[in-house]
Order: structure tokens, then sequence, then C-alpha cells
């Protein structure tokens, strides 16, 4: 049956309307889609880049280094009579010890490795025996202005490598103008490294005792105390250490104050502090003294606001160490101080917490 001419045109233009309708819809833009493809909880974890592990270490403060580590420590002995306060180069040293020297006075041992370059380091003073036992136990050239008769007897009868500036490196030192002698010598690693090199001592060595070191996000362990107070023997030698829980390290003072460097004005700080108890014994009427650092003892730790107690050991050629249960505990990364106190009256009369 044929249709007729108006039929088949009225089908024809059903057809182009109904077409269009059929059609696939469109789906509506996502309001974020300018934003990108989203990302999956899976790809984030992906994206985000995981801690580098440090290809070297610094071996006294677990401080990541670009290359290892072969220059030679130097220990620096550190006049700290009130009129050299305050001293230079402090805050670029690995390890301090501040130790009695006779008459209730203390002295600075600074070990020198890695830390950050200093314009100089002083005042310098002279050294004892159980001070250059400090500055050996981490191989190092030992640096100062003169000795003690029993000092010099050890230095001269065992042929230590040291610089004096008094006997064989005064070149290597200069005096501060602006301070009264004895309190105004000064050298720096520069300088100290060229005497070294000048008496054709060794400038390297890849075998210095190194210590164990936590990671950073470590909570370590201990009770919470933020402050502690050190009493040597007189009264304007009163040190505290106390604790920035911003910074993470221990500012500290002396007689009080807040302790800063007098070149670059900053505050001298440390990451670690470790306050331990030795025999001292007085050898003479100028009250010089012999320090037992083999025996062992009691010893505090203190690190991120809070107290380990342990003791502290020392093997045969090997530097002091601070062990809890006979196992050693690790630092956190960073400098180091050590803080020696007599056994007597007893240990615990020298330290005060907060």
């Amino acid at each position: 049956m044929k249709l007729s001419n108006q039929v088949v045109l009225l089908l024809l233009f059903l057809c182009l309307l109904i077409i269009p309708a059929c059609g696939s819809p469109k789906e509506a833009p996502s309001p974020n889609a300018e934003e990108g493809p989203t990302v999956t909880e899976e790809q984030v974890e992906e994206i985000i880049p995981t801690p580098s592990i440090p290809a070297y270490t610094a071996p006294l403060t677990g401080l990541p280094l670009e290359e290892p580590v072969v220059r030679r420590p130097l220990a620096v002995m550190i006049n700290n009579a009130p009129a050299a306060r305050p001293q230079s180069g402090l805050n670029g040293a690995d390890i301090v010890y501040e130790v009695l020297a006779e008459g209730g006075v203390t002295r600075l041992v600074a070990i020198f490795q890695t830390g950050e370059e200093v314009a100089r380091i002083g005042p310098i003073r002279s050294i004892r025996p159980y001070m250059i036992d400090l500055g050996e136990s981490y191989h190092g050239v030992l640096v100062h202005a003169g000795a003690s008769n029993d000092a010099y007897a050890i230095l001269q009868r065992q042929h230590k490598e040291d610089l004096d500036e008094i006997t064989n490196a005064g070149a290597y030192f200069w005096r501060d103008k602006s301070r009264k002698a004895p309190h105004n010598l000064y050298s720096n690693l520069e300088k100290l490294m060229e005497g070294a090199t000048k008496r054709k001592y060794a400038i390297e060595d890849t075998e210095v005792p190194s210590y164990t070191f936590r990671n950073e996000d470590d909570p370590g362990e201990g009770n919470p105390v933020s402050k502690v107070e050190i009493k040597f023997l007189l009264n304007n030698y009163q040190v505290a250490f106390e604790y920035d829980p911003e910074t993470k390290l221990y500012n500290r003072l002396v007689n009080g104050e807040l302790y800063k460097d007098r070149d670059s004005d900053e505050v001298i700080t440390a990451t670690n502090v470790v306050v331990m108890g030795a025999d001292h014994q007085v050898l003479d009427d100028v009250g010089r003294l012999s320090v037992n650092l083999e025996l062992g003892g009691e010893a505090l730790l203190f690190q991120r606001g809070k107290v380990i107690e342990g003791r502290w050991i020392r093997n045969s050629n090997d530097v002091i160490r601070f062990v809890k249960d006979n196992v050693e505990v690790p630092f956190y990364p960073g400098t180091t101080y050590f803080n020696i106190v007599p056994n007597s009256p007893e240990f615990s009369s020298h330290v005060v917490m907060q």
C-alpha cells in the first residue's frame, strides 16, 4: 500500500524531532572539574616523600654530613674564670666538658671536629693531666697555653701531640688587647690545623670514637625535668641548663643568667647534658687535683626535657659513655655537655632539678 505524499512528509518531520532527544545525555560538569583529577589516599601516600637517610653522620654529634668526616679533632682548654667570660666559639664545639681545675675554679675542654665554623675560640688556658686524658680519648690534638708541672711532665715525657702557645706553637695564637692577660688568648680552627700541620701531626683521623644516637622523632625516656642546676664548689661557678621545648635545646645559664657567645651574641646551647660524679683528690697546697676518669659512677642524662638516671663508664682507650642497666643510652643529634662534679660529700649535693 502506497502512502500519500502528505503522510510521508509528516513522518519525516516527526523523526527530525525525535532523533536529537534519543541521543546520549551529556553529564553535568563537576563543580571541581577545573581543579583537575581527584587524588586517592593511596596516591597521596605515594606523593609524600619519605625522609632521606643521610649518607654520613658525624661521630660525635650524630648530625648529617655530605661526606665522611676525616678531620682530626682539636681538644681546646678554655678559660672559665669570671674575667674570661663570656667565651667565644663554644657553639662550634661537638663536645664540651666542664671540670674543676684548682681552688674551686672550673675549666672547659671543648672538642672541635665537625661543628659550625667560628671566627675565634677562647680565651685559651693551661692544661692538667686529666684534661690531657679527656682530649686524647677523642684522638684530639691538645691545645693549651701552659700546664701544671705534672701535665708538662706527661706532655714532654710521652711526646704528646699538643699545641702550646708558650713552648711550641705561639705563632698560631693571638692576644685580644681589649681584654686583660691572661684572659685574652685566642685562636681558630684554621690556624690550629695549620699549626698541627707545621708540627707534622696527623690532621686526618677516621677512627675517632663515636656515640649512638636516637632518631629525631624518638620520644625518648625518663621523667620530666625542665631545668637542672649544677654546683661545683664556688658560688660564682654555678651552671644551669634550662630546656626550651620550641628549639628542643637546653639554654646554658651561668650564675642565673642566660649565657651568650662574646662574638655572635648567640645563646650557648646543648642538645644533651650529662652530669657525672667522679672521685677528686687534692694534691698540693695550691689545690691541684687528681680526677679519676676510669672508675665510673653515678650520672644523670638530660635530653628533650627529661632526665634518665644511670651511670657513666669508661673502657680502655675509649670515651666516657652514659649507660643504664649496662646498656649505652643514645644521645639526640647535636652538642653534648659533660659536667664532672665531685662525689663528695655526695653526688646528689651538686645537682638540683626542677
